[in-house]
């Protein structure tokens, strides 16, 4: 874990602010007429166009991985089959024999890329192995795209909703980069792309009131119910910028804390700002509707007009 973060600290992503907000451009150019699903055009295209120039691959390559990334995730669906089992399956073979062979490529001829920085990184001179690298990437790629996909459709729903109540003014939200960042920030808390992850008790502990944990117990942690704890954080179930107490814990906390997050962040705010300063009208055409699905928390479509 250490050797991967070193790719991924707010640094070395920092970097990437203005081809994101160029990339976030360039799809808004692209913007038909008429209703459209701000998914597939806005929202899926941004990251996996980021991720695909992170890695060093050809940017044609993006619709490729997307569909490996696809292919896998489906496996932790709830409702898989078979079929969904071997396609993954097929899909994970594909995009490691893909990326054995461009890290032998890399090796040769390094570059500044994602792949290169995790070729060259050790620590007391440990280096990745191979499959290490490999899953890593693949890890990266699976994780870094599908929520942050969500994660911005949920955001636009939310903001457009607030504005359309007199709530807010995103053009204002956007305007400096502190509250662009505050306003993501709130984003992840109110609306987060995942609200569970499982994890195993590695010792025994009492929490008390007949709440007891044993050392290989299985438990959800409830992320989204924690960041509507009113606990925690003053008003919870209102949407508030800037909030004074933001402690979200969509990215998870302590050992499993999300490498990607300083990524993540950079992608949603450059996208997000990008796409209010230029649309501070844009609304939904039709209503929202959140998908069936496990364990994503995200929109089926999101049908606007700008």
């Amino acid at each position: 874990r250490t050797l991967v973060n070193r790719a991924f600290v707010s640094r070395q992503v920092e970097r990437l602010r203005p081809r994101a907000e160029a990339l976030a451009n360039e799809l808004i150019d692209a913007f038909p007429d008429g209703p459209f699903d701000l998914l597939p055009a806005f929202a899926a295209p941004l990251p996996i166009a980021i991720i695909s120039e992170m890695l060093g691959v050809p940017a044609e390559m993006g619709p490729q991985l997307l569909d490996w990334s696809h292919r896998q995730v489906a496996m932790y669906m709830h409702g898989r089959t078979r079929e969904t089992e071997e396609a993954a399956n097929r899909a994970a073979r594909e995009f490691s024999d893909f990326l054995r062979d461009y890290a032998r490529a890399r090796r040769r001829n390094p570059g500044d890329d994602l792949l290169s920085l995790l070729l060259s990184a050790q620590e007391d001179g440990e280096r990745l192995t191979e499959d290490e690298l490999i899953s890593s990437v693949i890890l990266l790629l699976n994780a870094g795209h599908e929520a942050t996909v969500h994660q911005t459709g949920n955001a636009v729903r939310c903001i457009v909703a607030e504005r359309d109540a007199g709530r807010l003014d995103p053009a204002s939200l956007f305007a400096e980069a502190q509250s662009a960042a505050a306003t993501v920030e709130e984003c992840l808390r109110f609306d987060a792309p995942l609200h569970m992850f499982t994890r195993y008790v590695y010792q025994d502990t009492d929490f008390g009131g007949g709440i007891e944990v044993r050392s290989g117990d299985r438990i959800g942690l409830m992320l989204g119910m924690a960041n509507r704890d009113p606990n925690a954080f003053e008003r919870a179930s209102h949407f508030v910028p800037g909030r004074d107490d933001q402690k979200n814990v969509t990215f998870g906390a302590g050992l499993h804390f999300c490498i990607g997050a300083p990524l993540a962040r950079v992608e949603l705010q450059a996208s997000l700002k990008t796409l209010f300063s230029r649309l501070p009208g844009i609304r939904l055409a039709e209503p929202a509707q959140f998908g069936d699905t496990y364990h994503f928390h995200g929109l089926q479509r999101l049908i606007v007009d700008a």
